[in-house]
């Protein structure tokens, strides 16, 4: 489970990311919503811990964000702002919990742990492209209505893909996000699964899903001008 701290205090995201780690989470650190965008293009999240008052966007901006597009995940607010109104504005604005500093590592950690006990019961939605469709939960997969059975790395890869479905993912994105490991850059790892789930994909069918894009990377969805079908 990796979750995103963006706080703009360097001694409170230490804190934050070594109780993370005591609880088993790995974490990214950033210091504010442009930064945390920027995370999101790169890699996934399973849950999110932003603080309110960051330099531009605020937290709460952020946090619309991320629920306006369409991300399902946990997001524990932090704040020193404590009053009613603050909170109502803070779960309205899609954050799942709100917790006032200061605050105890203690509780930190305890709703840390409610929110993914809570987050196992909601199902992540189907993700589709033409015709593709990929459950998260049950890991199916079907095009056209013909099941496709992959391996656990290719399933992981292709909702990697549908993520990010008609943008250019780079292979260094792909190691980071896949196998969360940078050595798989060295070798043809990537090359080869992307190859594999392209021959379960798109054989037998008139229109291809996944692509290459020349010096860059791979995408699924509409092909582009660039695009060469070949790894």
């Amino acid at each position: 489970m990796r979750v995103l701290i963006v706080e703009d205090d360097s001694r409170i995201q230490l804190l934050l990311a070594q109780s993370l780690k005591e609880e088993g989470f790995e974490s990214e650190m950033v210091s504010s919503a442009e930064e945390a965008q920027k995370s999101l293009h790169d890699r996934e999240f399973d849950a999110f811990v932003l603080d309110v008052m960051l330099p531009g966007a605020s937290g709460l901006e952020l946090c619309q964000q991320l629920r306006d597009s369409d991300y399902k995940q946990p997001i524990l607010v932090l704040t020193a702002k404590s009053s009613v109104n603050d909170k109502v504005t803070g779960l309205d604005a899609g954050a799942d919990d709100y917790l006032t500093k200061p605050f105890e590592i203690a509780e930190f950690k305890a709703r840390i742990r409610a929110l993914f006990r809570k987050a196992k019961g909601y199902p992540r939605a189907v993700l589709e492209a033409g015709g593709l469709i990929l459950d998260p939960n049950s890991r199916s997969v079907l095009r056209e209505g013909q099941e496709i059975f992959l391996s656990k790395k290719e399933s992981q890869l292709l909702e990697y893909l549908l993520r990010h479905q008609g943008q250019v993912v780079s292979r260094a994105m792909i190691a980071k996000s896949v196998w969360d490991s940078e050595m798989t850059l060295y070798t043809n790892v990537i090359d080869v699964f992307v190859n594999r789930l392209r021959k379960k994909i798109d054989e037998g069918h008139r229109n291809r899903l996944i692509h290459t894009v020349r010096g860059k990377g791979f995408m699924i969805g509409e092909p582009i001008p660039e695009i060469e079908d070949r790894v």
